[in-house]
């Protein structure tokens, strides 16, 4: 009984590390979680969201309208992701989880 407590508990802690990847993309990187496949595959989701939001910040003077459109469209990538997250989803986002593929870490 305790082993399938230490067994949920371990599961559940992989998917908060997977929902942070979102918001920090490097902090499940810095714990013991950084080798499992599940938490991989949402940290390089999260690194493409904030590859994303570092371009627009860089082009953020062009066009202010443009920005907050793209800027809402990263919001709502990061919500869907760590709804996938929280539910042990890997399931690609649109557009990121192509790329994200890419990666091997």
């Amino acid at each position: 009984m305790e082993e399938v407590k230490q067994d949920i508990k371990k599961v559940d802690n992989k998917k908060i590390m997977a929902a942070i990847a979102y918001i920090l993309f490097f902090i499940p990187l810095l714990t013991e979680d950084k080798n499992d496949p599940f938490v991989k595959y949402h940290v390089k989701q999260g690194l493409l969201i904030f590859i994303g939001w570092a371009i627009i910040m860089l082009i953020g003077p062009l066009s202010y309208g443009i920005i907050k459109l793209l800027n809402l469209c990263l919001i709502i990538l990061i919500v869907i992701g760590i709804i996938n997250a929280v539910n042990g989803k890997e399931t690609p986002l649109p557009i990121v989880g192509k790329f994200a593929e890419y990666f091997k870490f």
